[in-house]
């Protein structure tokens, strides 16, 4: 064999094995509590510098319903950064609309990533679309590039419900949860 055709071996060995990756981590729901913010200096607590959002317990970051534009979900918040021309978000649209329609207290948000530059940077939100689920006070739970599974997004709105719970019991805040929602 040839030098060139050794190195053509090579590099498509190295394409498909880029391409295994890349599909199995396409739309998967990864957990970011504990994730700092791009916003904040390190070992910076509390707000964050010019209207990014802020840093919540274990430095996930925070988003408010000034930053998205809408009020956030009594129980959970599904933000997913879209763009114009792209063929996955109009399915995870769907999705998303689905699942917020049939759990109550969880709200979808669709930001158009082109005229939210600053969130998009902030987050570092690198392709759309991107989902962010969040719980009752805006921390970030779960996130994912791509088009999620509907399964993978109810599972992270359970979760993100049960760390907002947890989070109200350790602060003696638990009274005011009604018992559907523990």
């Amino acid at each position: 064999m040839t030098s060139g055709v050794i190195a053509l071996i090579a590099a498509l060995a190295c394409a498909v094995a880029a391409g295994g990756v890349w599909r199995s981590r396409n739309g998967r729901m990864r957990s970011v509590a504990g994730a700092r913010s791009t916003a904040l200096r390190p070992g910076e607590d509390g707000p964050a510098i010019d209207g990014m959002p802020e840093q919540g317990p274990a430095g996930a970051a925070v988003l408010t319903s000034e930053q998205l534009g809408s009020e956030l979900g009594e129980r959970a918040t599904l933000v997913q950064f879209s763009s114009a021309f792209c063929a996955p978000c109009r399915a995870t649209r769907r999705i998303l609309t689905d699942v917020a329609g049939m759990t109550e207290g969880v709200t979808h948000i669709e930001i158009d990533a082109e005229s939210r530059l600053d969130l998009v940077r902030t987050l570092n939100v690198l392709r759309t679309p991107t989902v962010l689920v969040t719980d009752s006070a805006g921390r970030i739970v779960k996130r994912a590039s791509g088009q999620p599974r509907k399964a993978d997004v109810i599972a992270a709105i359970g979760e993100a419900t049960q760390e907002s719970a947890s989070s109200l019991a350790a602060r003696g805040e638990y009274s005011h949860i009604s018992d559907r929602q523990r």
